[in-house]
């Protein structure tokens, strides 16, 4: 009987090649780490604990950079002390000036939610610069021999001091960028003030008329308050300047000579030229995370703000014609997909949004605060990635918020200038000469009967057509006067 042969026909296809490992060793075992890498046993271990977030702390180039600044500083202080050999020192500032300039960045992969208060972030960075190091001085990676993770890169120091002070020193960079983001629009609120300073319109309260100004006024307002906010943002900034370096596990110094915590704080001044303190107490210091719950309320503060003043202005466009229609925001994209020629305020919302964001941040923020325990509080990673984010986004909210909403924001003057003149609320300006009992009369009445104030006071002859002329005059109208 004959048979069919079911033996899959040959390829010639190359096999895969072989990927380069080396075995890297701790307290639990071994791992088989693939040596195109630069990290370690450590954050493989921690890739394995923590698949919580895709963002990872190469994700926040400022976040990086700090990190290495400190280490950077600790290599030139262990060196002049005598604790890490010059060659050493010399190869792990190398790396850090490498990584600082850019590169490696991918090689940061620890998510930014951890636990263990960020012993993952931490030893990310040692080993990444350490094998950084060892390429330097053309040596494999994984010689730790040769250069250390923990002896050399992580000489004097712990997570516990390293990682809040690297955090601190992100944050600084971080918010040198929204504090000028803030003041671009401040600046563009300011030049729109400017442009609608003669422009009159009436005011509102509790969403009903109230007496007349101009929208310079309004826009006026709205850049003062971003501006307070600059103010407000440089006084928390300030808390971030104190560091807890050479507070080593819980702020005893432990395992670091005395002279080490202020050399710490020159070098990195000297490197960044932050104006960085060292705590007086580095027991407190390792474990109060006040600054950061200070900052958190500050942005917090911003967001709310600044969502405020975005809903003013879709009040004030709403329409076009069955809403106040007072302004007009820019158009950036079609706004329904079922209503032709539709247009929504889609950046005011979208900062919008971003608030809603920053107030639910603050709330996680303040709950890791008060979780901390005893020496040390195990959360910071949370509250480090959230301002994180934070910052970001509302930066980058300003920016999109400046640049295709506030600067392109038109007026209607004539439909203001009328909703002045029709407003019954402008008879407040007559109140003092009227009497309030009078003036309530006449503004009832001019409701009723769908006519202007001025019709009316000029028929019953309650101010002669001078005084009334004065009295509403705009000038009078938005700035302080008292009519005789």
């Amino acid at each position: 009987m004959k048979t069919t042969s079911t033996t899959p026909a040959a390829t010639t296809s190359a096999p895969a090649p072989t990927v380069p490992t080396r075995t890297e060793r701790d307290l639990l075992g071994e791992v088989r780490i693939d040596d195109r890498h630069y990290w370690g046993i450590n954050t493989a271990r921690a890739l394995e604990n923590f698949p919580i977030t895709s963002k990872r702390i190469g994700h926040y180039a400022h976040f990086v950079e700090a990190l290495t600044l400190v280490k950077q500083a600790a290599a030139t202080v262990n060196a002049d002390q005598c604790l890490v050999p010059p060659e050493v020192a010399e190869a792990i500032v190398a790396a850090c000036t490498r990584i600082r300039s850019g590169e490696l960045h991918d090689e940061f992969i620890v998510g930014t939610i951890q636990g263990g208060a960020g012993t993952s972030t931490n030893m990310n960075a040692n080993e990444v610069i350490a094998n950084a190091a060892l390429e330097h001085l053309g040596i494999a990676k994984g010689r730790y021999d040769v250069v250390d993770p923990h002896n050399h890169v992580n000489c004097c120091q712990s997570t516990n001091d390293v990682y809040p002070s690297a955090i601190k020193i992100a944050l600084l960079l971080m918010l040198d960028e929204l504090s000028a983001a803030l003041e671009r629009t401040a600046d563009a609120f300011a030049a729109k003030a400017e442009e609608f300073a003669d422009v009159l319109k009436l005011g509102r309260t509790q969403l009903q008329d109230a007496v007349p100004m101009t929208l310079g006024q309004e826009f006026g307002t709205y850049a003062v308050m971003m501006r307070n906010d600059v103010a407000v943002l440089a006084a928390a900034r300030k808390l971030l300047t104190e560091l807890n370096l050479g507070g080593t596990a819980i702020g005893t110094g432990i395992n670091t000579p005395p002279a080490y915590a202020p050399a710490m704080i020159a070098e990195l001044n000297r490197l960044t030229g932050l104006d960085l303190s060292g705590s007086d107490d580095l027991v407190e210091a390792t474990q109060d995370v006040g600054g950061f719950v200070q900052l958190s309320g500050v942005l917090k503060r911003i967001a709310v703000k600044t969502s405020k003043i975005c809903n003013d202005l879709r009040l004030l466009s709403s329409g076009p014609r069955a809403g106040l229609g007072e302004i007009n925001l820019p158009a950036v994209q079609a706004g329904s997909s079922i209503m032709p020629g539709k247009v929504n305020p889609v950046i005011p919302e979208m900062v919008n949004q971003v608030a809603f964001e920053i107030v639910g941040h603050d709330v996680t923020i303040s709950m890791a605060a008060e979780a901390g325990q005893l020496q040390l509080n195990a959360f910071e990673p949370i509250i480090a990635h959230l301002l994180f984010e934070e910052i970001r986004h509302l930066q980058r909210a300003l920016d999109v918020f400046t640049d295709r909403c506030i600067i392109g924001i038109t007026a209607n003057t004539e439909r203001l200038r009328d909703e002045v003149w029709q407003s019954v609320s402008i008879v407040t300006a007559l109140s003092p000469a009227l009497g309030y009992r009078t003036a309530t009369r006449v503004a009832q009445q001019a409701l009723a009967e769908k006519r202007t104030i001025g019709e009316i006071v000029l028929e019953e002859k309650l101010l002669d057509e001078e005084t009334l002329t004065a009295a509403l005059e705009p000038e009078h109208l938005i700035h302080p006067w008292m009519p005789m």
